[in-house]
């Protein structure tokens, strides 16, 4: 999409301009546009854009990180508006980076792609335990629910299986969409743990999460 073409917002999101995103996003609210319609419309494809920047080479770390940063500073303004609405977001998703593994980069950028597309957001941090998964899930059961977590070190990754072992002694694990990512993690670990769902990059994440919501 040309520049032309794109506005102030989807531009500052892209170009990591936090300063200028919460200022775009009231802007744009002042010209008559809805909270749904800029969620929709400008946060979401401009956080498509940096994911697909990122997956071809042209994007780093930083800029993601800047990005990222950008789109929370957009809804920050939108959010309190889209429940004042009585918008049903897409869902509600637990993230966290397991037990035993301190390393958020990747969780954060996920976490951060996935507010802008819509979805609530609570993120438990790093170190997570199983059991504070699982409390978490418990105290937002009857909600479309998502819980994802991340792991660089191939040392943590049975955590995750833990975990979702846990939902199921807890007569959760019906109840709650379980998503697994980070480096060392691959789909076939994935369904050898019975996860839901798998992914490799803050994009795939979401799309993932999008069609798992819609065939809930």
């Amino acid at each position: 999409m040309p520049d032309s073409e794109r506005s102030e917002l989807y531009l500052a999101i892209v170009d990591g301009d936090f300063d200028v995103a919460a200022e775009a996003t009231q802007a744009l609210l002042d010209e008559g546009a809805t909270p749904t319609e800029i969620l929709d419309e400008h946060v979401v494809p401009a956080m498509g854009e940096v994911g697909d920047l990122f997956d071809e080479g042209e994007y780093f770390v930083p800029e993601l990180l800047m990005a990222s940063k950008a789109a929370q500073e957009a809804m920050s303004v939108l959010n309190p508006l889209l429940k004042q609405a009585g918008v049903e977001r897409q869902g509600v998703v637990v993230i966290g980076t397991v037990k035993g593994d301190m390393h958020d980069i990747g969780k954060n950028l996920v976490a951060a792609t996935l507010e802008g597309a819509g979805f609530e957001v609570l993120d438990l941090g790093v170190n997570v335990a199983p059991e504070q998964f699982v409390e978490k899930a418990r105290e937002r059961r009857g909600e479309k629910l998502f819980l994802c977590m991340s792991a660089l070190l191939t040392t943590t990754m049975p955590q995750m299986q833990a975990t979702i072992e846990l939902l199921k002694k807890e007569g959760l694990r019906d109840e709650v969409k379980t998503l697994v990512g980070g480096a060392p993690v691959t789909s076939e670990f994935a369904s050898s743990i019975g996860a839901d769902g798998y992914s490799d990059s803050a994009n795939e994440c979401v799309a993932v999460a999008r069609e798992l919501a819609a065939n809930w």
